[in-house]
């Protein structure tokens, strides 16, 4: 088998096995409907009250947070910036309307759905496998299930959510999704890892 061709079975992204048995590491892509970007200032009654009432959920706080509402979560991004990812595009309604409704209570709201590709990965190395580019520290203690972080993989700049004890979502700019496949499949290699058929967020 020549470099070339083990390359490329290496960052393969059909569902199957690769190296060692037995797998320590899963990858499998993560499908939402919709990420929309809310922006405000929470602390201003008219744009927390009217995001809660058009989302169904409160917006997150406390820094590195998540909330969730049925197939809805808001990811904290910052003091005033959010991440609200849907599996069902109808929990978020029409996008300009509420964007139209944010703006009116002192917001903003962007559409950032086909600029982002997820990934989750899980197994016992999953931690250590993110932990090779990615300066954040995955464990438990320090990384709370349903917590989330915003930090780099690479030189790529990476949302990372813990969504439970075993395996993290991660989210990047599509533009990047060729090399950051490719970097998460060859750290993983060693431990030998599955790819499975994409999950809902």
């Amino acid at each position: 088998m020549s470099d070339r061709t083990a390359a490329a079975a290496i960052t393969a992204s059909i569902p199957a096995h690769y190296g060692p048995m037995p797998a320590g590491v899963t990858f499998a892509e993560t499908k939402f409907a919709a990420a929309w970007n809310i922006q405000g200032d929470p602390a201003r009654a008219s744009f927390a009250d009217e995001a809660q009432r058009r989302f169904g959920l409160a917006l997150p706080t406390v820094p590195n947070t998540t909330a969730q509402h049925g197939w809805l979560t808001a990811l904290w991004l910052g003091p005033t910036s959010w991440l609200l990812v849907a599996n069902d595009a109808s929990l978020l309604g029409g996008f300009t309307a509420q964007r139209d409704a944010v703006n009116s209570a002192g917001g903003a709201l962007f559409d950032v759905t086909a600029s982002s590709i997820a990934w989750t990965v899980g197994g016992p190395y999953a931690g250590i496998v993110l932990a090779k580019h990615c300066p954040l520290d995955f464990d438990e203690r320090e990384f709370a299930v349903h917590g989330c972080a915003q930090s780099v993989l690479g030189h790529v700049n990476a949302l990372f959510y813990r969504r439970d004890p075993a395996s993290f979502t991660v989210t990047v700019a599509r533009s990047y999704a060729r090399g950051v496949w490719r970097m998460l499949c060859q750290s993983a290699a060693q431990y030998g890892y599955d790819v499975t058929p994409s999950i809902a967020f």
